[in-house]
């Protein structure tokens, strides 16, 4: 399992290793300085916004930030050839699993290595939400999740849907979304976020255009909301 310790080692080497400043990444995000720094110590876990935030704006996969490849003593160190082929198996000995706030869990699954897809099992407890008060979050890619067991609610724009096992949902991540586990069992899902390295898109393509048309009504939608900090 990923600790706090060394997802925030991973997160302070990859900022660094890009010369990006500390003050950047949270004016960047729109969070505290001292948010980020508790984060890189260990102090606190980041929430799901926050680690695709980071991953987005870091340009990595969520692989590298959970460590995949790399062992627990050398947490900023990645073993995997990045222009190998991915392994066809992947073992439940060999996932990574890194603990979050909020009550919510990841898993790392069997992914390729250039990034084009991240796929996670994603747990959350009951009254886990994927931000501190349900707060809305967006980032780059495309969203395909399918719901293994319990309720999770969607909240996507304006409108609130309640999944249950067999339910799954796809949608442009950069449209602003949260999930919250309002139930009292645990819910669990596997998640496949296609696109979202966004430095390995090309700038002319049409997801990209559709993607920066959308920004402005997302922006509207997370003030109408009164989640902008």
């Amino acid at each position: 399992m990923s600790t706090a310790e060394n997802i925030g080692a991973r997160i302070r080497h990859l900022r660094q290793s890009q010369g990006v400043s500390l003050r950047k990444v949270a004016s960047e995000l729109g969070v505290s300085p001292s948010l980020i720094s508790q984060v890189e110590t260990g102090k606190s876990r980041p929430s799901v916004a926050i680690l695709y935030s980071l991953a987005g704006f870091l340009g990595v996969s969520t692989d590298q930030l959970l460590g995949l490849g790399a062992s627990d003593s050398s947490p900023t160190t990645s073993t995997r050839d990045p222009l190998a082929s991915s392994p066809e198996v992947q073992r439940a000995t060999e996932n990574t699993m890194i603990e979050m706030e909020e009550g919510v869990r990841w898993e790392s699954l069997a992914s390729s290595p250039d990034g084009r897809a991240d796929a996670i099992l994603v747990t959350y407890d009951p009254g886990a939400s994927s931000a501190a008060g349900g707060r809305l979050t967006r980032h780059s890619g495309f969203e395909h999740a399918y719901i293994l067991e319990g309720e999770l609610t969607l909240q996507l724009d304006f409108d609130e849907y309640v999944l249950g096992p067999g339910d799954s949902l796809q949608f442009e991540s950069a449209r602003p979304h949260a999930y919250s586990n309002r139930s009292s069992s645990v819910a669990r899902g596997v998640w496949f976020v296609m696109g979202r390295r966004s430095p390995n898109l090309d700038p002319d393509s049409a997801v990209v255009h559709r993607a920066q048309q959308s920004l402005p009504g997302a922006f509207d939608v997370l003030r109408r909301h009164d989640h902008l900090d």
